[in-house]
């Protein structure tokens, strides 16, 4: 993607001069101009525009005239106008012929500002939504190596990936969700490498940071700022300086802190502790949390506004529960790298394994699974990878068995029908289940239970009715 680019057209050099002083002070340094308004339309056939601030009032073509021709030929580009004078009957023409926005001269600095970013947003977001569409549609995935880092083959995550690639070059922030181990780190430093800023990845959990440690590690602090403060510090936001911030469990900011973030999203501004100077920013903000952020507004533990402002570009990475088909691929990734890690050959894993851990839930997720991997590799001697430190962790959970289908001896064609000899009764099967269950669990009942998917009193009670 090219960079965010204005187009300041006026006959009037003094205004064009000052609009883009202000514009590239605000942090949009690619605008051009042009003060002859027979020239906009070839210059748009050389060039990507995505906003043009565009005078009513000029000589040769006016402003009106140009307005609906570059509507109809560029008609993704935002148009603003701007107008001497404040007829409601112009501005209303303008809004009709495709006007995205007016403004009255003189033009006013935080009415521009204003204006440009929300038309940029507009833009973005069309941009997005039509690149999207390609992708899905195509199945595209232009840089799989940006995300060699995660072993996935699951659709959902290849989804995932697919829209990162969509948002990655622009510079709206983007929050990632999911439980604890889900890998949201791994997707930030994806977003940082897909993004093609020049600039450092820098990151920062700001679980268990109040206020003024957030605002110190954050923003840095001036000289005699507080007790202890003997000399400048910069912040983490002037490391992350044209590259990525990532800020992670953002759910545990304290009110005050999340007031400075909002502020930090929405103005791109901030103060070192101790100053009085208001500093820019042009990091790129990740931002990631396990908590629901919903609830917590409701709890009034968060706040709606920076809620919202978070909502731009939103990743949710499901559980590994949700992505079972990973788990064979997880697991011989993660075989070999705590083998090289150990200098250990790679253990073969018995041919159950694999089926045993899709039984387990993973609170932990990928994080848990790495760490099992791990213990099991270094307790490993020889041979064949032994199961004792997975059912440590998981119990003996195994799926239930499975009985091969094909045409019965019993003549009603039903793989049921050649166990029991004819085709059972729910009551049946229920007793025929629980009487598995119970073998398998030599009698545990807790283990037939988990077997069947039931509690034990559950089971406990169906067994006294069977012996009733």
């Amino acid at each position: 993607m090219h960079s965010q680019r204005i187009l300041l057209v006026d006959d009037e050099e003094l205004i064009l001069e000052g609009c883009r002083a202000c514009l590239n002070n605000a942090g949009w340094h690619d605008v051009l101009t042009e003060s002859d308004s027979r020239l906009v339309l070839s210059l748009l056939e050389r060039e990507e525009v995505d906003v043009i601030v565009l005078d009513l009032r000029m000589p040769n073509i006016t402003g009106v005239e140009l307005l609906p021709q570059i509507v109809k030929q560029h008609p993704q580009i935002k148009v603003i106008v701007s107008t001497a004078n404040n007829e409601v009957e112009t501005v209303v023409n303008c809004m009709k012929e495709g006007a995205y926005d007016y403004m009255v001269k003189p033009i006013d600095v935080k009415r521009l500002l204003t204006s440009v970013k929300k038309a940029m947003e507009m833009r973005s977001l069309a941009n997005e939504l039509s690149a999207l569409k390609t992708y899905m549609f195509t199945d595209r995935l232009d840089h799989p190596e940006s995300f060699d880092g995660i072993v996935t083959g699951n659709k959902a995550m290849r989804a995932v990936f697919q829209y990162l690639e969509v948002i990655a070059a622009t510079r709206q922030p983007v929050t990632i969700t999911g439980e604890t181990g889900t890998g949201k780190e791994l997707i930030a430093r994806a977003i940082h490498d897909l993004s093609g800023c020049s600039g450092d990845y820098v990151a920062l959990n700001v679980a268990g940071l109040d206020d003024n440690m957030f605002s110190d590690t954050l923003f840095g602090h001036r000289k005699g700022a507080f007790t202890g403060a003997e000399q400048n510090r910069d912040g983490l936001i002037t490391r992350a300086a044209g590259g990525t911030l990532f800020l992670d469990e953002i759910g545990d900011l304290n009110e005050m802190s999340q007031i400075k973030l909002l502020r930090l999203l929405q103005e791109q501004e901030y103060y070192p502790v101790g100053s009085d100077f208001i500093k820019k920013s042009d990091a790129r903000i990740v931002l990631a949390t396990n908590r629901d952020l919903q609830e917590m507004i409701k709890q009034g533990k968060f706040r709606n506004d920076l809620y919202y402002r978070l909502c731009g570009h939103r990743v949710h990475l499901p559980p590994l529960r949700e992505r079972l088909d990973d788990i064979p691929l997880l697991l011989d990734h993660f075989l070999e790298k705590a083998a090289a890690r150990l200098g250990k050959k790679k253990p073969t894993p018995p041919p159950e394994l694999a089926v045993m851990l899709t039984l387990y839930p993973f609170p932990g997720n990928v994080r848990e699974f790495e760490a099992l991997v791990s213990d099991a590799v270094l307790r490993h001697t020889s041979g064949v990878l032994s199961m004792d430190t997975f059912k440590a962790v998981i119990g003996d959970q195994r799926p239930a068995q499975q009985v091969a289908a094909g045409a019965g001896t019993s003549g009603c064609g039903n793989a049921l029908c050649d166990i029991f000899g004819h085709f059972p009764t729910i009551d049946e099967v229920e007793q025929y289940m629980i009487a598995e269950a119970m073998k398998m669990a030599k009698g545990n009942q807790g283990l037939a239970g988990k077997i069947l998917g039931m509690g034990r009193q559950t089971l406990n009670k169906r067994l006294k009715a069977q012996s009733a």
